[in-house]
């Protein structure tokens, strides 16, 4: 009976199907152009390396630091100018509650004349006319200021896309060279995450619930790890096989095949 378990084990170990699948980046990304510009730099050198923090893209953008300076003088001025009218609208505030006050004192009095109090009364209607004029333009500079504010964010974002960077990332290849001009939606690069890789195998239905369940073996070595994502719909160029990705640690060198088997 001891033996028959171990043949048992042994045919089901031998008939483990056997899949080949390339280690390959976790993600190629597509770099298009956000914005308009000239480009002024292209590191070359460092297609097929991993990129650090420095710039491997960098587009024209003196315009926008020069228009940037001014925005931000402008906001500075503006922010000024909002502050002293806020003051003035709280000095007319107190000016106005005196003046009621006053109105409101003397307009049963017998001894004042209807000529002074209609004096006093106008005096206060132009007070509150100046705190609606001062009130509106404290509005206006509120929608100025705000505008402004979305014009800095725009410069700041645009001068940004001029300088594209990928720490960690392998620079896969350059669509562009410096001096060429690009506009939004231009093909610049492929950048291709390395910090992860990923096997994919494609699986026939009776497999997908299977594997589920079992050890995945790479090379003839068992591994730790599982499947990370498995499609529910079958793939369009493989026809009837559902597909399926397993991450791995990134190896010494990609593109290599790697023996995929499910025991």
């Amino acid at each position: 009976m001891r033996l028959l378990i171990v043949i048992l084990i042994v045919l089901s170990t031998s008939y483990a199907k056997e899949y080949y699948a390339k280690a390959e980046p976790y993600e190629i990304l597509n770099v298009t152009s956000n914005v308009s510009a000239e480009v002024l730099y292209t590191d070359s050198a460092s297609q097929g390396k991993v990129l650090g923090k420095k710039s491997y893209i960098v587009m024209d953008d003196k315009l926008d630091k020069v228009e940037l300076q001014s925005v931000e003088s402008k906001i500075n001025a503006l922010q000024k100018t909002l502050e002293h009218n806020r003051q003035m609208g709280e000095n007319y505030q107190q000016i106005i509650e005196m003046k009621q006050a006053n109105f409101d004192r003397i307009k049963e009095l017998k001894i004042k004349s209807a000529v002074e109090k209609d004096r006093e009364y106008f005096d206060l209607i132009n007070s509150r006319n100046s705190l609606l004029s001062i009130q509106k333009e404290i509005e206006s500079l509120n929608i100025s200021l705000g505008d402004l504010k979305l014009r800095r964010s725009q410069l700041q974002k645009s001068i940004v896309d001029k300088h594209l960077s990928a720490p960690g990332y392998v620079l896969y290849q350059l669509s562009i060279k410096p001096s060429a001009f690009v506009n939004p939606g231009t093909p610049l690069a492929q950048i291709a995450d390395v910090r992860k890789a990923k096997l994919t195998v494609y699986l026939s239905a009776s497999e997908v619930s299977e594997v589920q369940h079992k050890k995945i073996y790479l090379n003839g070595v068992k591994s730790p790890y599982k499947i990370d994502r498995l499609w529910k719909i079958a793939d369009a160029s493989k026809l009837s096989s559902y597909r399926a990705e397993i991450l791995i640690v990134p190896p010494a060198q990609f593109s290599q095949l790697i023996k995929v088997e499910f025991k």
